[in-house]
């Protein structure tokens, strides 16, 4: 499950689907999706696509590229796709968090508790 965690945080960019990222993890795709999901609390869909929006939150914050540019470059394939998950994620729309200039509490303290932090809760 490791390997298969890390892969997505290296490529998180790249098109990854369940059965390229089972065999990275020698498992079957059901398998690894149940596990993955026991193991960190989250399906791997929902994991990549919070690593997606995590790299977007700060390139909004550091860079002057436009939100699509951003988009295309942290691995959405649609501006709506990405904006609703950001949206749902974050809580607010990624020109807003922009124009907000991404101030955050969070932003002040280690990123691992930031991430912690700012996790969505899932249902439980």
């Amino acid at each position: 499950m490791l390997r298969a965690r890390d892969a997505m945080d290296r490529t998180y960019a790249e098109p990854l689907d369940v059965p390229a990222l089972a065999r990275i993890a020698f498992v079957s795709p059901a398998h690894f999706s149940r596990t993955f999901r026991a193991t960190f609390g989250e399906t791997p869909h929902r994991y990549l696509q919070r690593r997606r929006v995590e790299r977007a939150m700060f390139l909004l914050r550091t860079s002057g590229r436009s939100v699509t540019e951003i988009c295309v470059d942290v691995g959405f394939t649609s501006l709506g796709t990405f904006s609703r998950t950001f949206r749902a994620i974050v809580g607010e729309s990624p020109s807003a968090y922009r124009k907000r200039g991404g101030d955050h509490p969070a932003d002040a303290v280690p990123t691992c508790f930031a991430r912690a932090w700012l996790r969505p809760a899932g249902p439980r």
